[in-house]
């Protein structure tokens, strides 16, 4: 065998070898470890594929859906796409305790699972919220902020005692 025969069967061989590895992975068992990231209105599109897969599910929590039970430590909120009156929601349940920014109209992705009673079980809470920070400028600066800042533990008491 020529030197050159034996450099072509080598390449050969390991394009052999890398197909059938990519291969493995593309046709393999991959889709069970995939995990969606969808929309209420996305997810409700997707019908019966909907159901059974782990699925993150991203929104705002609709005003007026929270329902804490601390005894049982259960949440129960509705997810929308936005604001707008005929925006696609979900109602998710879970025995997560909500972060500390848990409110109404704040950014969340829960992961879980949907079924086919259409709730959502969750089983990780995250809220989204901006890195920003911005120093006050002024005293009523400081007032705004220590305002904003007890109306917002005013409604993380109110979710959490209900």
């Amino acid at each position: 065998m020529t030197q050159q025969n034996r450099n072509r069967l080598i390449a050969v061989v390991a394009l052999l070898v890398a197909g059938a590895g990519l291969a493995l992975v593309a046709f393999g068992n991959i889709g069970e470890n995939l995990v969606y990231y969808w929309r209420p209105s996305e997810m409700l599109a997707q019908g019966e594929k909907a159901y059974g897969p782990t699925i993150r599910l991203g929104g705002q929590v609709k005003p007026g859906s929270i329902q804490w039970n601390e005894q049982h430590t259960t949440l129960n909120f509705e997810v929308m796409d936005s604001e707008q009156p005929d925006a696609a929601h979900v109602m998710v349940r879970t025995t997560e305790v909500p972060p500390q920014m848990f409110r109404e109209r704040i950014g969340v992705v829960v992961e879980g699972t949907f079924d086919k009673s259409r709730v959502f079980e969750g089983s990780r809470l995250m809220v989204n919220h901006s890195n920003e920070y911005r120093a006050p400028k002024t005293d009523d600066d400081v007032k705004k902020m220590f305002e904003e800042m007890q109306k917002q533990e005013a409604t993380t008491a109110a979710v959490r005692n209900p």
